[in-house]
């Protein structure tokens, strides 16, 4: 077996570094949806969900930093451009959101596909034994979930 830098398996470390692409490209899309909401958001709840949306981007904008880094960390090159995240993502795209129950369904549906992504990548990590990887997932996920439970309290939905 041929270990990285790291001491890590390097056939697992690309075959994560490939799953966290993924991961990256789908950020990008959730961090767009973020902004356009943000940019887009009109109504009575304006204030509070705009500032709402800028908390949730920067959020996603440091994430897809620490993402990118933890690829290179593993011996990978993190997707980059446009085209990429695109055909790499699968976070629904939401265009032209003003509405607030639409902007908050579209953050649930969002951290729903981002969510299943990263529990996919924290099973690779553990099995590939990738403390760091696995690390970030689990503080991810944390995160996250607490999120989709605030957005469904805040439409009045059950989880």
């Amino acid at each position: 077996m041929k270990l990285n830098s790291i001491g890590l398996n390097a056939d697992k470390s690309k075959a994560l570094s490939d799953d966290l692409n993924s991961l990256l490209a789908n950020f990008q899309g959730y961090y767009q949806n973020l902004r356009g909401i943000h940019w887009n958001i009109k109504g009575k709840r304006f204030f509070d969900l705009h500032l709402k949306f800028e908390e949730l981007y920067t959020d996603a904008n440091m994430k897809v930093d620490l993402i990118a880094e933890r690829i290179l960390t593993l011996g990978g090159v993190p997707l980059h451009t446009f085209k990429d995240y695109i055909q790499n993502s699968e976070v629904p795209i939401g265009k032209n959101i003003t509405k607030d129950e639409d902007a908050i369904r579209l953050i649930v549906d969002s951290l729903k596909e981002l969510l299943l992504i990263e529990r996919r990548i924290l099973d690779a990590s553990d099995e590939a034994q990738d403390e760091g990887t696995n690390a970030m997932m689990s503080d991810f996920i944390t995160e996250q979930e607490k999120t989709v439970w605030m957005m469904k309290a805040w439409l009045a939905e059950e989880i």
